[in-house]
C-alpha cells in the first residue's frame, strides 16, 4: 500500500507542504488545491509532490450534483467536471465524490436516495460529468457511503455497468459500508466479498476506524486508526493483495496534530509492509 493522508498539513507553500508529508512517510496525498487555483500554484504543488515520489491519490469534489435545488446542483456538477479535468491534468489516480443526496444536506439521509428515479439521475449525471471532462489519464470515482447508492459491491458493479464508461472506477471506503450488525460482526467475510468482486476496479481507499457503541439501537462512531473495533490488519492485507501501490488514505482527523499522531502510528505498525 501507499499510506497517505486525506488532509493537512499547514505549510508555508508547496515545497514546505510536500517535504512535511515526505518526512512523515506519506506516499499518497489528496491534492491540496482546486481547479480555481492559478496554474502556477497547481504546477508548483504537483512538481513538489512528484519530486518526492508521492502519488496524487485523489482530487476531491465533495459536493452534491444531485441536489433538488437546481442552482446548487448545476454549480456542483460544474465543480465535479472541473475537478475531474484537474485530476486528468495531474495524472492523479482519480477525482472523487459521493453520488449525492436527494435533499439540501449534501451527504444527508433521505428516503429518495434509494428511489429508482434517483438511481437513474445518478447514472445520467455520472455519464455527463465523465463525458464533459473527457478524461484520458485518470478516473471518476464515487466513494461508498452508509446512506446512499452504492450500498454494496453488487450495486457498485451495477452502477459501473449502467454508466458504461471505462473511466468510472471505485474509490473504496469499506468502513462506510459497515452499516449493519451483520457486516460489522462478519468484517472479514464482507471484505473478502468486496475485494473479490471489485478486483481491478479500485483506484484509492480511505482508512479510519469505528466503534460499535453498546447503547441501543445500532450506533457506530468513527475513531482514529487503531483505536476502534475495525479489523484494520485484515483491511491492510486485502489492500496489499489488491495492489501493493494502492493508496490507503487516513482521513477525518480534527487537526494537524491528530493527523500526525495517526500517521506515525500507522506507519510504525505497518513499517515492514
Amino acid at each position: 500500500m501507499r499510506l497517505g493522508m486525506n488532509g493537512g498539513l499547514k505549510a508555508a507553500g508547496p515545497e514546505d507542504w510536500a517535504q512535511k508529508m515526505a518526512d512523515l512517510g506519506v506516499r499518497a496525498v489528496a491534492f491540496p488545491v482546486t481547479f480555481e487555483a492559478d496554474l502556477k500554484t497547481i504546477d508548483a504543488y504537483a512538481e513538489a509532490i512528484r519530486a518526492r515520489d508521492i502519488v496524487i491519490a485523489e482530487v476531491g469534489a465533495w459536493c452534491n450534483p444531485l441536489c433538488p435545488d437546481k442552482a446548487i446542483a448545476e454549480a456542483a456538477e460544474h465543480r465535479c467536471i472541473e475537478q475531474l479535468k484537474l485530476a486528468d491534468y495531474l495524472g492523479a489516480n482519480c477525482a472523487c465524490n459521493i453520488t449525492g443526496a436527494d435533499g439540501p444536506i449534501w451527504d444527508g439521509w433521505y428516503p429518495g436516495n434509494y428511489s429508482p428515479a434517483f438511481y437513474d439521475k445518478i447514472v445520467t449525471t455520472t455519464q455527463r460529468i465523465i463525458e464533459k471532462a473527457a478524461p484520458k489519464n485518470t478516473a471518476w470515482s464515487l466513494e461508498p457511503m452508509p446512506n446512499m447508492i452504492p450500498a454494496g459491491p453488487d450495486e457498485y458493479l451495477k452502477l459501473m455497468e449502467d454508466v458504461g464508461s471505462e473511466h468510472l472506477k471505485a474509490h473504496l471506503d469499506i468502513i462506510n459500508w459497515m452499516n449493519s450488525f451483520d457486516r460489522f460482526l462478519h468484517q472479514r467475510e464482507f471484505m473478502d466479498d468486496v475485494f473479490a468482486k471489485m478486483h481491478g476496479k479500485i483506484v484509492s481507499c480511505h482508512f479510519k476506524d469505528i466503534i460499535l457503541k453498546q447503547e441501543l439501537t445500532f450506533q457506530i462512531v468513527e475513531a482514529p486508526v487503531g483505536e476502534g473495533m475495525f479489523d484494520i490488519d485484515y483491511y491492510v492485507k486485502k489492500v496489499n493483495e489488491e495492489d501493493p501501490n494502492l493508496p490507503l488514505m487516513i482521513e477525518h482527523q480534527p487537526n494537524d496534530e491528530a493527523f500526525i499522531r495517526s500517521m506515525k502510528y500507522v506507519a510504525e505498525r505497518y513499517r515492514n509492509i
